[in-house]
């Protein structure tokens, strides 16, 4: 394998791209002039440009210049009901001829609400935000005026909002609240730090698996000890389960036997529309009642009538723990398949993750944290991105996968043979296996 080989592989990869994409190409290079960059999303760009998605229909996209693929990223886990399923299109349309803003409590919101904490017992009581970004920015609110301290407890490689970012420290664009980053997976050293901070610490702010880093599965010891080391501290166990309430009918850290005084949630609870919510302990979330509590809250779509209906529809009528179960069981065998066919053909790749998410990676050994990824060769990513677009698949530039209901076991197949077909025109360039 040589620099060279990767990068001209890349390069007629990228051609290849620019040549069957050319309205994709036109819509961008309009719309820098209006957007830095033609983007309001940072995850949604890569070079040369990206794709313009004109429609989606069950598990299916077609671009703007008219190509179909099979959905296999879902809106980055909150497409898990595919596009426009009947069941939330017409809750939506129901609601919407009642008044879309209404100016005051609604019929909607308290079902929803109801049903939420139902699903997920460690939620006591809640309140809605219209993203994870917000849900995590209040639970931690919350968290620092229930404690009365300052510290958070976060870990490298987390993700928890567009403000909510970690490196090995606090990325550029994250909140400057009082972070302790600390390894993932690291359950001696968590005890340690969690015991030596202990007074000054409000908050343990953790993903039972890391997400957006890589499909990154929290390993049991690791979050028994930071629940222990809560508890101990007097501080708040905050998970943040946006992505993670999907791979399991009750969340995962109910699926491991974890309770948390916090929980976040967003995504695909408010069935495609925007959406975020944050709860727990009864005590905690007190503050916000505004009969006695200290804390306001304020947002004017927090319960807007269309993300009421779809979210309660949804979860009702279409994801219901059992469909979580099934969905979650459809993706362990699929990751099993796809690491069985890497094993076979001898290649330095596999898929980590839980249930119905996981993530290609150009490594051998376990993956534990962010840091096991840095030997990544970054192109090798990019070239799997543009070969499954051109077997009409259209998933992420970082490997991540994401099952949806209406995907099929057709789909799947041809995900895997994908993939195999990515390993023989390019095993050469993959890292020798050790």
């Amino acid at each position: 394998m040589t620099d060279t080989a990767i990068d001209q592989a890349l390069a007629g990869a990228h051609q290849r791209f620019i040549e069957g994409n050319a309205e994709s190409r036109r819509r961008f290079d309009e719309q820098t002039r209006y957007m830095p960059g033609a983007n309001t999303r940072s995850v949604l760009f890569y070079a040369p440009f990206p794709l313009t998605i004109a429609k989606g229909e069950g598990a299916a996209l077609w671009d703007a210049d008219g190509h179909r693929y099979a959905d296999f990223i879902a809106e980055y886990t909150a497409g898990v009901y595919g596009h426009s399923a009947p069941e939330i299109r017409e809750a939506v349309i129901e609601a919407m001829q009642g008044g879309i803003n209404l100016t005051g409590h609604n019929l909607l919101e308290g079902r929803l609400a109801k049903t939420v904490c139902e699903r997920f017992p460690q939620i006591e009581q809640l309140r809605f935000t219209n993203s994870g970004t917000e849900a995590n920015l209040m639970a931690l609110t919350a968290a620092l005026h229930f404690t009365g301290r300052r510290k958070i407890v976060v870990f490298s490689g987390g993700y928890h909002g567009g403000v909510l970012g970690f490196g090995d420290k606090p990325s550029l664009t994250t909140v400057p609240f009082d972070f302790l980053v600390l390894p993932y997976n690291d359950a001696q050293r968590a005890r340690e730090e969690i015991a030596r901070h202990g007074p000054e610490i409000a908050a343990i702010l953790v993903e039972p698996m890391q997400g957006a880093s890589g499909c990154i599965p929290g390993r049991l010891d690791f979050l028994q000890a930071l629940r222990e080391g809560a508890t101990q501290a007097g501080a708040l166990l905050i998970f943040d389960e946006v992505m993670t309430s999907r791979l399991a009918p009750h969340g995962l850290a109910s699926k491991l036997g974890i309770k948390s005084d916090l929980t976040t949630l967003g995504k695909y609870i408010g069935g495609g529309m925007s959406f975020g919510a944050f709860g727990g302990r009864a005590d905690v979330m007190a503050q916000f009642d505004p009969r006695t509590g200290a804390l306001a809250h304020s947002g004017t779509f927090n319960n807007n009538v269309m993300t009421m209906a779809a979210g309660y529809a949804g979860l009702t009528k279409l994801f219901t723990p059992e469909a979580a179960g099934a969905l979650a069981e459809r993706g362990e065998a699929m990751r099993a398949r796809l690491n069985a066919l890497c094993a076979k053909e001898g290649v330095t790749m596999q898929f980590t993750g839980v249930g119905s998410l996981m993530n290609a990676h150009f490594v051998s050994g376990e993956v534990r944290r962010v840091d096991d990824l840095a030997v990544v060769d970054g192109r090798l990513r990019q070239l799997l991105f543009f070969h499954l677009l051109s077997q009409g698949i259209y998933t992420s530039p970082r490997g991540f996968v994401v099952l949806s209901l209406p995907l099929s076991d057709a789909d799947i197949d041809r995900y895997i043979a994908a993939i195999g077909s990515f390993i023989g025109e390019y095993r050469s360039l993959m890292p020798a296996v050790k």
